[in-house]
C-alpha cells in the first residue's frame, strides 16, 4: 500500500472518528455512583490510617483485607493524552482498563510492580505510545528495552504492526482524537525531552465539572462490603484510602471461608464528575518486603508475567531523552 493511500484512508477514519465522537456517551460510571455512595461509614475525625503496605499480600500483589482504615500511594500513568491534570477535589473512581489495546496495557501495569528498576517515566513513554497507536520501533532505546522486560514477544510483536494496526484501530474516545495524533507525530519526530510528551499529553488547566453533586471525598462501597476512595496528587500519583468495618468478617478474617483480596494494579482510575485524566494504576510508591500468603483458589488477580532481561545499558542519547 502507497504512502499516499494510506495518509487518505488515516484521513477518512479521523473524520469518521470525529463525528461518531459527538454521537458517543460521555460515560462517568454513573452506575457506580448511583448505586455505591448510600451508607457512608462513620470514622472518627481523629482517627488516623493505617498503612495498606503492613496488610499481607497474595504471591499476585494484592492486599488481603483485615478490619481497619488504611491507605497507601500508587505511582500511576497518564491513560488518556490530551485531558488536564487530577486537581485537588477531584473524585475518583475504580474500574477496569477501557479503550485502544487494553490487555497490552494491562499488562505493562501490573508487571511494573515487579520491575521496579524500570524508571516510571519510560513506563508512561511506552503507555503513550500504545494509547496513541505510536509506531513502537519510533520508541527511545530504553523504552524499548523496557518493554521487552514488561510485555511478551507476542505483545511487543502486535505493536509493531505500525500504522497498519492505527487504521484498525483507532481511538474514538471524545475529545482526546487529536492528542492521540499529535503523540504520534511526536513519536514519528524522535522529541528529544519527556517533557515534549507530558505538554501534549497533560493539559495544565482546571479539569471541567460534568457532573454535580458528588463530594471529592465520597467512600465507594465495593461488591464485598468495604469501601474505597481516591485522592489523586498529580497524574503520577495516587493515595487510596480502604476502610474494612468491624463485622465484615469473621475470626480469621475471612467470609464464606475466603479472603477478600484488594488489588488495585492493573485497574483504571476514573474521574467520577470532571474531565480530568484517566489513570493507570501501577506499583506502590513505597517497595518493602512482602509478606506473602497464599489466599482463594481462584483468585482473580491475575498473575504479573515475569520477563527475563538484564537492567539496560544507556546508548549514547540516553540520557538526554530521558532527563
Amino acid at each position: 500500500m502507497s504512502t499516499s493511500l494510506l495518509k487518505h484512508l488515516f484521513l477518512v477514519i479521523l473524520l469518521s472518528a470525529c463525528a461518531s465522537s459527538k454521537n458517543s456517551k460521555d460515560t462517568i460510571h454513573e452506575d457506580n455512583i448511583n448505586e455505591t455512595v448510600s451508607g457512608q461509614p462513620e470514622i472518627a475525625e481523629d482517627k488516623k490510617p493505617q498503612s495498606l503496605m503492613d496488610l499481607p499480600q497474595t504471591p499476585n500483589g494484592g492486599f488481603v483485607l483485615a478490619p481497619g482504615y488504611y491507605e497507601a500511594e500508587f505511582k500511576t500513568y497518564c491513560l488518556q493524552p490530551g485531558t488536564p491534570d487530577p486537581r485537588p477535589g477531584d473524585a475518583y473512581l475504580q474500574g477496569p482498563v477501557t479503550g485502544h489495546r487494553k490487555e497490552i496495557v494491562e499488562s505493562i501495569l501490573l508487571n511494573s510492580r515487579e520491575r521496579s528498576e524500570i524508571p516510571q517515566r519510560n513506563i508512561q513513554l511506552l503507555l503513550w505510545s500504545v494509547v496513541s497507536g505510536a509506531d513502537f520501533n519510533k520508541l527511545p532505546n530504553p523504552v524499548q528495552a523496557d518493554a521487552m522486560k514488561l510485555l511478551t514477544p507476542k505483545q511487543v510483536f502486535q505493536l509493531k504492526g505500525g500504522v497498519v494496526g492505527v487504521l484498525k484501530k483507532v481511538s474514538y474516545a471524545s475529545g482526546v482524537l487529536k492528542a492521540n495524533n499529535d503523540m504520534q507525530r511526536l513519536f514519528e519526530t524522535g522529541a528529544s525531552t519527556y517533557e515534549s510528551f507530558e505538554r501534549l499529553a497533560v493539559l495544565r488547566e482546571p479539569s471541567q465539572i460534568k457532573r454535580k453533586g458528588v463530594r471529592y471525598d465520597q467512600w465507594y462501597k465495593q461488591k464485598e462490603n468495604y469501601y474505597i476512595r481516591y485522592f489523586p496528587a498529580s497524574y503520577q500519583k495516587v493515595k487510596i484510602q480502604l476502610y474494612v468495618q468491624d463485622g465484615l468478617l469473621d475470626a480469621d478474617n475471612k467470609v464464606n471461608g475466603e479472603y477478600i483480596v484488594f488489588d488495585p494494579t492493573g485497574q483504571q482510575a476514573s474521574p467520577a464528575f470532571t474531565n480530568a485524566q484517566r489513570l493507570g494504576i501501577g506499583a506502590p510508591v513505597i517497595d518493602i518486603v512482602r509478606v506473602i500468603i497464599q489466599v482463594n483458589k481462584g483468585n482473580k488477580a491475575p498473575a504479573p508475567k515475569k520477563m527475563p532481561g538484564k537492567k539496560h545499558e544507556p546508548v549514547p542519547g540516553d540520557k538526554q531523552f530521558l532527563q
